[in-house]
């Protein structure tokens, strides 16, 4: 029996962590180990706080800076999350900038006249950097170390509101990482069958679109009319940053099921005219907020189009994971067109019964309409509508209120077409009553597109979601 993904996912951290915590013990072998509580209790935390000061402190060569670094994170991997909380608030309490440094050179840089300020600015600038940066960096030297801060970040995120240090602790930590994280460092990489059954193991872990269930159906997604394709960092070879999967076929696919069937034939790729890319998926958060998908997508059609010249169309078979939360709170709220009388009408002939928010309400949270074939049909109209207004109308400090919206049409996307029954499985129902949506990216068209949504937020949409929203 096939391993299952959540399965994969623990049994690849524990050996991870075994095999980094191993490189580590060996790094930091000249240096007397402290014994750390799980919990980081008083004595600990003292303990802590001298490792960290004498990173900074940096006494010595490379190799006792490497040896330092090594010991505190094989500390920090051995804390509980009680522990690991407490050693990044000692981090963040205890290791930021000197106010008293900020204050003097701040009052010395506006004591200068203007046009002598800038001469200024590398002493407030020195002055603004924690010590706690040193301490960071030193992680860039060993090995796995840049992998330590991604997770370490993704450690420190669930707290960041709690206090202020820790949120400029994030902010640096961020910034740390979005410059050795940036888009020129990056390789592009395309996974098959043969890749190391290590990294194969990972994708089937980090899917977070569509779950990989088993074996046999990674390499369906691998066969010979499918393409996937990741980013990878040369510090993390054998992390994927962000992957892509792409079926080729003829036509825009309309169902993640039809798509995704074992069983299907196999298309002959020097035939298929369009690439359809059906899952996109992050897997590092740590790396939240540091962008690279925009470029992905660029560069994997730029690799299609080079492999396979007969392709014409590029689009996504997306999901819509916003829009049910989005539509259950419309209801609760009692907002207006919710239902029109068209809609009421439709039900009614369709099922031989009458429907209102309540009872629309009741239905999707049952999710037994699916197996209703006139419900299925009854529900077609209402839902439709209302998805397309979501995606298109709705809209969250400026931009559209769905997550997955914002990506694509900031990309240059325009909305093209959306897929009832597109995802019939329990997390389809569940997020977006089975829709699903076709993004196009017209290759002549995205410059534009991207352009007028940066600067006025307008969402291009084709004719035929057009009449959608006009009922």
């Amino acid at each position: 029996m096939d391993p299952t993904p959540q399965n994969i996912e623990g049994s690849l951290w524990d050996r991870t962590l075994r095999s980094v915590r191993s490189i580590w013990v060996d790094l930091a072998a000249s240096l007397e180990s402290p014994v750390i509580h799980p919990d980081v209790d008083a004595k600990s935390a003292d303990l802590l706080l001298k490792q960290m000061q004498a990173c900074i402190d940096a006494e010595g060569g490379e190799v006792s800076a490497r040896a330092r670094a090594a010991q505190l994170g094989e500390s920090y991997l051995g804390l509980s999350e009680t522990g690991k909380e407490n050693f990044l608030n000692l981090l963040a309490d205890h290791f930021g900038p000197d106010p008293h440094a900020v204050e003097q050179a701040t009052a010395e840089y506006l004591s200068l006249p203007p046009e002598e300020r800038d001469q200024g600015l590398p002493a407030l600038s020195r002055a603004l950097i924690a010590p706690r940066t040193a301490l960071l960096r030193q992680f860039n030297a060993i090995p796995q170390g840049v992998k330590f801060l991604v997770d370490l970040r993704a450690d420190l995120l669930p707290h960041i509101k709690k206090t202020t240090n820790l949120k400029a602790l994030d902010a640096e930590l961020q910034a740390l990482l979005a410059d050795w994280f940036d888009i020129g460092f990056l390789e592009l990489q395309t996974i098959t069958w043969n890749s190391p059954a290590a990294l194969l193991e990972k994708l089937m872990a980090y899917e977070a679109v569509h779950e990989i269930r088993s074996w046999t159906d990674l390499r369906n997604r691998l066969d010979s009319d499918r393409r996937l394709f990741a980013f990878f960092h040369p510090r993390m070879p054998m992390e994927p940053l962000i992957f892509v999967e792409v079926a080729l076929v003829n036509g825009i696919a309309s169902s993640v099921q039809a798509l995704l069937d074992e069983d299907a034939p196999i298309n002959e790729p020097a035939k298929s005219d369009t690439a359809i890319f059906y899952s996109i998926s992050n897997t590092q958060e740590g790396l939240r907020g540091i962008s690279f998908g925009n470029f992905l997508i660029k560069r994997v059609v730029e690799e299609l189009r080079g492999e396979f010249p007969n392709l014409k169309t590029f689009s996504t078979l997306s999901p819509i994971p916003g829009f049910r939360r989005w539509l259950d709170r419309q209801i609760q709220d009692g907002s207006p067109g919710i239902l029109a009388p068209e809609d009421r009408k439709h039900f009614k002939k369709q099922t031989g019964e009458s429907i209102n928010k309540g009872d629309l309400a009741r239905i999707l949270k049952d999710g037994e309409w699916i197996n209703d074939p006139a419900q299925v049909e009854g529900l077609r109209q209402p839902l439709m509508r209302l998805c397309a207004r979501y995606l298109v109308q709705e809209k969250s400090r400026n931009a559209p209120a769905d997550p997955v919206a914002r990506f694509h049409l900031s990309n240059g996307a325009q909305v093209e077409r959306l897929c009832w029954m597109g995802n019939t499985s329990g997390k389809g129902l569940r997020e977006s009553a089975t829709i699903m949506v076709n993004y196009l990216y017209s290759l002549s068209d995205i410059e534009r597109n991207h352009e007028r949504f940066a600067r006025d937020g307008f969402v291009t949409t084709s004719s035929t979601v057009r009449g959608i929203l006009k009922g």
